[in-house]
């Protein structure tokens, strides 16, 4: 990792960007988890805390998000890597709203890079997945862990299309995290929830990772702070 220009402690992340393939389903050597539909983000904790989109831009948006993860973790520096969703009323997850900035916003956790000092990028998914359920241990309104699934990306897949979720991911357990890791996406074909989706964006002139900056949509409100300790449909 390279060091962060605006950080004296914490080093830039060049997040791991899933690809599309067909990764093994049955595999102990790998670990699957379902995709959510919304904005993938590294949040930057220490002096300051901000999340920092796939292309490297500062999601402005989502400042009120961050203080309250770091009012939550129980940490003095910490990079995590995972996804900012929105909450509805009926405590479901919802792509529209998070478009439109309503809803509540949640960030789902799926990775730790650095903890107090000490990268974790090289350590193995698996060390990796530990340290971070030491960190999170279980959801609260403002985070929670990604669910992991081990060895059975088949079984996953058929509950997220059952489930109407965007899709799973696949990583191997033994990987680290850095430019030679591949990450492979599984998309779910009857997905139906982006529907309007990019018709959003072009109302709103705007690219999704521009639009999350908050120079284009308005901020998120809160919609309900009731949040299960599952997000699904």
């Amino acid at each position: 990792m390279k060091l962060h220009t605006a950080s004296r402690t914490l080093p830039t992340v060049e997040p791991v960007v899933p690809v599309a393939g067909t990764p093994p389903l049955q595999d102990p050597a790998w670990l699957y988890e379902p995709k959510f539909d919304g904005f993938r983000g590294v949040l930057y904790q220490s002096q300051t805390s901000f999340i920092r989109s796939k292309r490297g831009n500062i999601l402005r948006r989502f400042s009120e998000l961050c203080e309250r993860v770091r009012g939550e973790l129980k940490v003095r520096d910490v990079i995590l890597d995972g996804e900012v969703v929105a909450i509805n009323e009926e405590g479901h997850q919802d792509v529209q709203a998070l478009m439109a900035g309503r809803g509540w916003l949640h960030y789902t956790v799926f990775d730790v890079l650095w903890i107090n000092g000490r990268d974790l990028s090289r350590q193995s998914l698996t060390i990796r997945k530990r340290r971070l359920a030491e960190l999170i241990p279980e959801s609260t309104q403002t985070m929670s862990r990604v669910l992991t699934v081990d060895g059975d990306g088949r079984g996953l897949f058929e509950a997220v299309e059952r489930l109407d979720l965007e899709g799973i991911v696949a990583k191997r357990k033994a990987d680290f995290y850095g430019p030679r890791t591949v990450w492979y996406t599984l998309k779910n074909p009857g997905y139906t929830r982006a529907e309007g989706r990019w018709e959003l964006f072009e109302r709103k002139g705007s690219a999704p990772d521009s639009a999350a900056s908050g120079e284009q949509l308005p901020k998120a409100g809160i919609a309900s702070k009731r949040f299960p300790h599952r997000i699904g449909p």
